[in-house]
């Protein structure tokens, strides 16, 4: 694992302790040589990760849209900064650059990208490993709604387990770093 992608909010929320587990995250990565590909925006717990990393002295690559680079929401300091036409261009870029993925509190953009790296590993497009920070609980009703889709028959055990889970970065690094993935199952694999 040399490059983790972060899926994070382009906004702050209310309460500190996101931005302060957004700098343990990007400080924790340069810490274990990681580098950082992301969203590409100075704004939000984006660029609180981004600028983390910077001051620790690591690598900070960004994949934004022209659009969003118009709007003036670009990282001006990243060591990379590519810039495409579509968020399907930005998603596949990212997932493209990575060795694995993580996912900080966020709105529906980080959601969009963690089901989407999700659903990819379910069918067996990567065996990378994904994890969900779960600062102060911000994920619980989430982690909740997974387990309900377990219970209802709509989501295998299995691919529940995909999803790595852990409220403090370094304990969620060390998972990340340990995930063996498992055999892909056959349902996803023969055509039929």
């Amino acid at each position: 694992m040399r490059t983790l992608c972060v899926f994070c909010g382009s906004r702050g929320g209310n309460r500190p302790v996101y931005a302060e587990a957004a700098r343990q995250v990007g400080t924790a990565m340069v810490a274990r040589g990681l580098d950082l590909v992301y969203g590409g925006g100075h704004v939000g717990l984006m660029g609180v990760v981004a600028d983390a990393v910077l001051q620790a002295g690591g690598r900070a690559v960004g994949v934004i849209v022209q659009s969003l680079v118009d709007r003036e929401l670009a990282h001006a300091g990243l060591t990379e900064l590519h810039v495409v036409e579509t968020m399907h261009q930005r998603k596949a870029l990212m997932a493209e650059r990575a060795d694995a993925f993580m996912a900080i509190p966020g709105g529906y953009g980080t959601g969009d990208e963690l089901f989407e790296i999700l659903t990819w590993a379910q069918l067996g497009f990567h065996t990378h490993p994904i994890g969900l920070l779960n600062t102060a609980g911000y994920f619980d009703p989430l982690l909740a709604w997974l387990d309900h889709m377990v219970r209802e028959d709509f989501l295998r055990p299995r691919h529940r387990n995909l999803l790595l889970v852990a409220d403090d970065p370094e304990r969620l690094f060390d998972r990340l770093q340990e995930f063996k993935p498992g055999p892909a199952e056959a349902k996803w694999t023969q055509k039929t």
